[in-house]
């Protein structure tokens, strides 16, 4: 058995597994403001108890939030939509690849038509109906909940390969604030596994990534081909473009498999 094989617990994780609370657009509904967002966002749900809410901006984007009614997760929107968000797990080959520099077949959407009195929810290719919830029973829905931010803990970052059909996945925390957070996972298509790793290098030059005892070590490098490292060993990986193979990493490689991102589409 190979070392690469033998460093497979996880290395980088967050100290918590869950969300933090934040306060919804609409705070506690104590003045006209906050009333008036109340009053106009769209609450939705299957029948099968699962939720939507969108809010219109009042000072910025709109807010789109997922959950069972009881407790609800930030979705974060697309740029330049107040409706989109990214979903690589569902794919939609029919849109627009290169709108505005994002891949659109990695985005699906809710959808909110008050003439209509229709929602939905979009996964990919396939629209999954959705009814409103009547204003009087969804304001009391959305006072008596919790919010929290989106559950996802990284995120990809870097995706190499060897010529034996290894996959070396870099993932980075999350939020802004953990951007700095690193996890490491090696393995063949659909087992990849997390690395004993710490970060010991990060810069606009690449990352270098080393087990503790050093034996091991991944060189992320943003101008040369990125090397693995094994004791004296050198191995160069071919660079594989994140943002071109995103549903391959969702739904192929095995990281995500079976993780929430906190979207609509988790439970389609």
């Amino acid at each position: 058995m190979s070392a690469r094989h033998i460093f497979a617990t996880a290395a980088v994780l967050l100290t918590s597994n869950a969300s933090w609370a934040i306060e919804p657009p609409w705070g506690k509904a104590q003045n006209l403001g906050e009333k008036r967002l109340l009053e106009k966002t769209a609450v939705c749900t299957d029948g099968k108890g699962h939720y939507f809410t969108l809010t219109p901006g009042r000072d910025g984007p709109d807010q789109l939030f997922y959950g069972d009614g009881r407790t609800f997760v930030q979705v974060p929107l697309a740029r330049y939509s107040n409706t989109s968000f990214l979903e690589p797990r569902f794919v939609d080959k029919s849109r627009n690849p290169n709108f505005r520099g994002m891949d659109m077949r990695v985005y699906s959407d809710v959808i909110v038509d008050r003439e209509k009195g229709s929602c939905a929810v979009r996964c990919g290719e396939r629209t999954v109906p959705f009814s409103f919830v009547e204003s009087e029973k969804a304001q009391e829905l959305l006072l008596s909940a919790s919010f929290a931010e989106n559950p996802q803990k990284f995120v990809p970052y870097a995706l190499l390969r060897d010529s034996k059909g290894v996959y070396y996945l870099v993932e980075r925390g999350f939020r802004p604030e953990e951007e700095n957070r690193f996890r490491v996972s090696i393995g063949p298509k659909g087992n990849l596994k997390p690395q004993q790793m710490v970060n010991l290098v990060s810069d606009s030059e690449g990352q270098i990534f080393s087990t503790k005892k050093g034996d091991l070590r991944l060189v992320v490098d943003e101008k040369k081909p990125s090397i693995w490292i094994e004791k004296k060993k050198k191995l160069e990986l071919r660079a594989v473009p994140v943002s071109e193979n995103l549903p391959l990493i969702y739904n192929e490689l095995g990281p995500y498999t079976g993780v929430r991102l906190g979207t609509p589409c988790d439970d389609q």
